[in-house]
Parts: C-alpha cells; structure tokens; sequence
C-alpha cells in the first residue's frame, strides 16, 4: 500500500498544540512509511476562517520542521466537487430534503430530554410524499440534507491505537444533516465536529433528485470523505475526539463508493488535572510555545512523546531520528499528561549544545523585545562571548533576558547583599587599586582578569576572595550571577567595567557621609 496522510487544519485560530501534535504523528508516520504527508486547509468555515490564520498555520508547521509533499488543498476552492457528491447521494435515493423549522426541531429535543433520551433526529422526513414536500415549499420552509443511518447498522473498524471499534446506527444520533441550506451560505460552519443533530437551519428544495437541483454548503463529515477519498488519503490519523464521526464517516464511503482509509485515534493532551488542553491552561498554540522560549527541535521531540514512546525509553531524538523508530503499536490510548517540567527539561538539553553563533540568533530577539537596542553583527564581539557564557544555565530563551541583564547598561544598582560587600574594610582601597590598574591593563581574555586581580592581591597584601568577592558587587550589582572573569571581558569590551567601578567607589565613599 502506498502510504498518503494529511494534517487539515481549519483557520479558524492559530496553530493549536494538538494540532500540530497529529501534524507531527502523521509526519512520523509518513516518514517511516516512506509515504506521502499532506496538508489540507479546511477553510469552508466562511465567517471564522481568516488568511492569517492560514499563514499561522503553515508558518508554525514549518518551524516545527514538518515540511509536506503536498498542498495546500484549500476546500473552499473545491464546492462544485462536494456539491456534486450530495447530489450523488440524492440520485441514490440515500438522502434527502428535510423540512423542519428551527422551533419544530427543539420541541423534538425537548420531548426527548423529558422523557431522558439521549437527543437524535427521528428520521421524519425521510419519506414525504410529493404532497407534503409541496406544502412545505409553499410555506417557504428552507430543508437540509439529510444521508440516511439505518439504526441496526452495525459500523466496525480495526483502529491502529484502539484496537477493533464498534457502533450501532442508532448510537449515531438520526440521519444526519450533509449540507445546510442553499440560502444558508454564511451560516455553514465547517468546524472539526460531529454534525449529526446540526440540523437548526435548512434550506428550499425537495426530496427528488430532479427538483430544483439546489444544494447547500456541506459539513464537515462529508467533505472530509471526498477530500480524503479524492486525495487518495490510505490513512486517516486525528484525536480521538473524532472517533465519533469515524461510524458516520465510513457509511458515507460506503455510500459514495469510494475506498475506506486506515483510522489511527491518538490519545487527547491533556492538563495537569487531566481534562483536555485548553485556553483556559493558558498557552495552547505553537506560536505561544515559542514566544516563551522553547526552540522548534525541543518542542516537536516533546510531542513525539505526548502519546508514544520510543522502543529503548529514548527521549531525545530529532524528527527524522523519531520517524526510524515510530509505530502505532507504541501509540497510548490513554491521555497524555502534558508536563511542564519534561518540556523545560528537554528544550534546556537542546540549548546547551548548541554554540554561540547558534544561540545568538535564537536570543537576539527576546533581548530586543526587552527593549535592548541591539545589532548581532555589530555587537557581535560581546554578543558572542555572553551567548557562549549563559547557554549552559538556560532553560528557555527567554532566560536570557534575565541572564543578560547586568551587560546592558553601563551603570547597575547595588543589591543589598552587593553594599553589604563593598562595606567592609579594605574595598575601597582594594577597587582603587583595580581602577588604578585596569587603566594601565587590556583586559581581552579570562587571563587577564586573573593577571590583574593576582597583581592587585601581590600589592594590597590581602587575600584574593575579598578582591573577588568585592569586583562582583561592584561589575555585577549583586553577589549572584554568571562567572566573574568571563564577564568582565564582556563588560571591559562593552567599556562598562570603569564606570561601574567608578560607581562601586563612589557607594563606598557615601558609606562614611
């Protein structure tokens, strides 16, 4: 079998987590498979779908790295196709106009709820007789499409991760509405969702083939069958909220003649309190993702995980490492805990390998979104340097804001812990004797630093630490922070060290005022 998968996202916000955690399974799988991986963009949600969000999409599938062979298909360009398909099954005899009104449909439901069945269509309409369609297109009555489900139908699939599945026709909720009415155009809502009871708005026509041949804007359980069918889609791998429409989904192929796929549900991501990942958890798209510091890499390897596990418990991998060793039979069922703590982990194993003048385009950004007026190339002789010094202790790029704070300015404020240090007796003539010495001194590696200090300890008689000590309250502003020599290079190439130790005298100095 030759292998074709598609990710169809609908652009009706940006690039969710989940999505782009099918995105990547598909990719995986794809990839082993030596297979095709598609990209669909379900954009028949005409009042929600927005351009942007197209380009949100692809730009964040492409971050990722999951880069596709085909597409992008875009469904609102494909209408005639879906149209033409309905009417197929109207010329079968396997679907049909339904009449009712909005207020005839919830009174239905309500009589159901009272009498505490579970909410479906009655299947009423399904055989009017040419008198009643007449009537009701007398009244003006708008009808949907309805494909027919026969309650004692069995529906059975082998699913990859759930192993065989089974559902009755009746468990499917009526025959369920493929296309909304003709006059209905802006209020068609093509969204990822089970359609069976979305039968609230209809449209004019009759039950016949040959009627006035309209047809309306078809939802999602149908057109996602002809795209896929038409695409040549062999397996079909999404969420398992979509199990529900798979039963639905496979009678339609059934139906239209068309060959069913291979279904693949993968487990949901779930929050900490194990209910699905939302909004409400905060950061949910990939964009998000990466406004907060993680890198590409580290973020699809995390994904990898959300779900399935490598044979040998291997966790860091690149995709194309990832794809050699993907299978579904490693795919859970269950959901998968998203962990905070394990992302961090990962993305912070990423960032200590990489060099300098790797790190330094990744943190040029967060620093000047800081408000740091910076230019990589002109900067570039203590940019490098500091890259090279903070990647080691990083976690996210956006750490590095923090991390980078004490080479910004010339002059910094001095912790309480930093005046507590300059206070004591000896500093001052100590940090004299340093600015008395830098002046005569280049400082352009680490062994100048150490050069100077043994110079300065030799001549004042004291111990070494009290010098140490006293030049990282004074350079630094704190007694916490990066290693000292490294960034005095950087703060002497910055012109910064004379400065602050000009500042760090004159605190002494106001001590004793």
């Amino acid at each position: 079998m030759s292998v074709r998968v598609r990710i169809a996202p609908s652009p009706t916000g940006n690039l969710h987590i989940g999505t782009a955690r099918t995105a990547v399974f598909n990719w995986l799988f794809a990839r082993n498979q030596g297979g095709q991986f598609l990209l669909r963009i379900e954009d028949t949600d005409l009042e929600r779908s927005k351009p942007e969000f197209t380009e949100n999409i692809m730009q964040g599938l492409k971050w990722l790295g999951l880069n596709w062979d085909e597409g992008p298909f875009y469904q609102s360009q494909r209408m005639p196709l879906y149209r033409a398909k309905i009417q197929e099954l109207l010329d079968k005899g396997l679907a049909y106009r339904a009449y009712e009104t909005p207020e005839e449909l919830n009174a239905m439901r309500e009589q159901q709820q009272a009498r505490k069945e579970a909410p479906r269509y009655n299947n009423q309409h399904r055989n009017l007789t040419a008198d009643q369609i007449a009537a009701f297109e007398a009244e003006g009555r708008q009808a949907v499409i309805r494909f027919k489900i026969e309650d004692e139908r069995e529906i059975e699939w082998n699913d990859l991760v759930r192993g065989r599945v089974s559902w009755k026709g009746r468990d499917l909720g009526g025959d369920m509405v493929v296309a909304r009415a003709a006059s209905s155009g802006s209020n068609f809502s093509g969204s990822n969702s089970s359609d069976s009871n979305s039968s609230d708005s209809n449209s004019s026509g009759s039950n016949s083939s040959d009627s006035n041949g309209d047809v309306g804007q078809p939802l999602y359980n149908f057109v996602v069958v002809v795209d896929d069918a038409d695409m040549k889609i062999s397996h079909v791998i999404r969420g398992e909220d979509h199990v529900g429409n798979t039963p639905k989904q496979i009678l339609l192929y059934e139906a239209l003649g068309m060959k069913v796929p291979i279904f693949a549900h993968t487990p949901l991501i779930l929050n900490e309190s194990g209910a699905k990942l939302s909004k409400r958890d905060g950061v949910t798209s990939v964009g998000d993702f990466q406004a907060m510091g993680f890198t590409a890499e580290a973020l699809a390897n995390y994904m990898t995980l959300l779900g399935w596990s490598a044979p040998d418990a291997q966790e860091l991998f690149s995709l194309a490492e990832a794809a050699k060793l993907f299978s579904f039979d490693r795919v859970n069922k269950a959901g998968a805990k998203f962990d905070w703590d394990k992302l961090d982990w990962i993305n912070s194993q990423y960032l200590h390998e990489k060099s300098a003048a790797e790190l330094l385009p990744m943190l040029l950004p967060h620093w000047q979104a800081a408000g740091y007026a910076l230019d990589a190339e002109a900067d570039a002789d203590w940019l490098l340097p500091l890259a090279g010094m903070i990647a080691p202790s990083l976690t996210r790029l956006k750490d590095c804001v923090d991390q980078g704070r004490f080479f910004f300015t010339p002059t910094m404020d001095f912790s309480d812990a930093a005046k507590d240090q300059l206070g004591k007796e000896g500093v001052a003539e100590a940090m004299q004797a340093v600015l008395a010495a830098l002046k005569e001194t280049p400082i352009n590696s680490v062994d100048d630093t150490q050069s100077l200090i043994n110079t300065v300890t030799k001549a004042l008689g004291v111990k070494k630490g009290l010098i140490m000590r006293s030049l990282r309250a004074a350079l630094m502003g704190d007694m916490q922070g990066p290693d000292l020599a490294e960034s005095w290079v950087i703060l002497h190439r910055r012109g910064f060290d004379q400065p602050r130790l000009e500042a760090a005298i004159a605190t002494i100095q106001s001590f004793s005022q």
